[in-house]
């Protein structure tokens, strides 16, 4: 729909409406007008606002279909985040899943795996058993390092999207479109927090919370339920030892088998009683001063949602689409989809 395209990329572009109608000349009342449906502007004005927000005249006139339900996640109690970044977050979900399922109607819904059923798993006492319980869940192993977590989720019936958004305040969300879950995160943080990120925003739907907790108990649980998921009890005192005198370097390899920072490494290990209090504070204070609390150095490569393009790519090569309409899908190049597409092996 035009008018939800129009507010979808003035947001993306961080201008206000009163911002948007001084670059177009046109007045804040009209910008509002558009946005609402209320009116629809000319095809001079389609073109301006293209131009302005550096977009395609084709991406504002794209259709979206508007029974699709979404029911997204509240974002946390305290969030730094402003009340229109949290609306762009929610529209984005809503402009990308509309995209999405595009394709989707394209090749037919069985495409898509499943969707797994939400809140079906029970809390227990203990995170590492929670950790557990969600490993049985998905269907994999009770221990171990998992490989790549999205393209797990992706084959589970779970549709993850990365936006690149600029600001610490944002680290993920969960959410339903048409009652099958989805997670999004912030593609700009580090390979091994998206990981940690994808697992916090999964127990978030697979658990079945208490109404008596409160949000920081539910935060606070998810937490150290991702880090159990990622790196259980077993496995950390299998790879590093039952008891560590000092944070060494060859802590690292186990970070990268296990695809965790080594701030996660280190906080595993305190729980588990392989190192000391004052070891794990020794570390924090020394990764601190390096600057690794926010640019902790990246061990792993980045793990990034396939499946769309997949789709995409699949319903060009079979014809039921043109190049150019993959490409718009996917908001590409003609020349990416083309090559990705058609273009020999080797």
């Amino acid at each position: 729909m035009l008018s939800k395209n129009i507010k979808y990329y003035r947001m993306k572009n961080n201008l206000s409406k009163k911002e948007l109608a001084a670059l177009i000349q046109v007045t804040p009342m009209s910008i509002s007008h558009y946005e609402n449906g209320d009116r629809k502007p000319s095809m001079d004005v389609i073109r301006a606002l293209a131009k302005v927000l550096n977009v395609r005249v084709s991406d504002f006139l794209a259709k979206r279909d508007e029974s699709h339900v979404f029911v997204h996640g509240e974002f946390r109690k305290g969030s730094k985040l402003l009340r229109r970044q949290q609306e762009f977050i929610c529209a984005s979900v809503e402009e990308y899943m509309n995209r999405f399922f595009s394709a989707v109607e394209i090749l037919g819904g069985e495409v898509l795996p499943a969707a797994p059923e939400c809140h079906r798993v029970q809390l227990s006492a203990d995170a590492e058993d929670d950790a557990k319980a969600l490993r049985k869940y998905l269907r994999i192993s009770d221990a171990g390092p998992i490989g790549n977590l999205v393209e797990l989720l992706e084959n589970k019936g779970v549709l993850v999207y990365f936006l690149d958004i600029d600001s610490d305040a944002f680290s993920g969300m969960n959410g339903l479109v048409d009652g099958r879950p989805y997670i999004i995160v912030n593609g700009n943080m580090s390979p091994e927090r998206i990981r940690s990120t994808i697992v916090h925003e999964m127990a978030h739907f697979i658990f079945e919370w208490p109404e008596d907790v409160t949000d920081k108990e539910i935060e606070d649980r998810a937490t150290a339920i991702s880090g159990a998921f990622l790196l259980s009890e077993e496995d950390a005192k299998r790879e590093i030892g039952i008891r560590r005198s000092a944070v060494t370097k060859d802590m690292t390899i186990v970070c990268k088998e296990y695809g965790i920072s080594m701030y996660l490494l280190v906080k595993r290990a305190n729980l588990c009683g392989i190192i000391a209090d004052s070891v794990a504070k020794d570390f924090y204070i020394k990764a601190g001063k390096q600057g690794w609390k926010r640019n902790e150095p990246i061990r792993i490569p980045k793990e990034e949602p396939m499946l769309f393009s997949q789709l995409v790519f699949r319903a060009v090569s079979e014809k039921e689409i043109s190049v150019q309409k993959g490409a718009e899908l996917l908001h590409k190049s003609y020349a990416y989809v083309a090559d990705q597409c058609f273009s020999s092996e080797g």
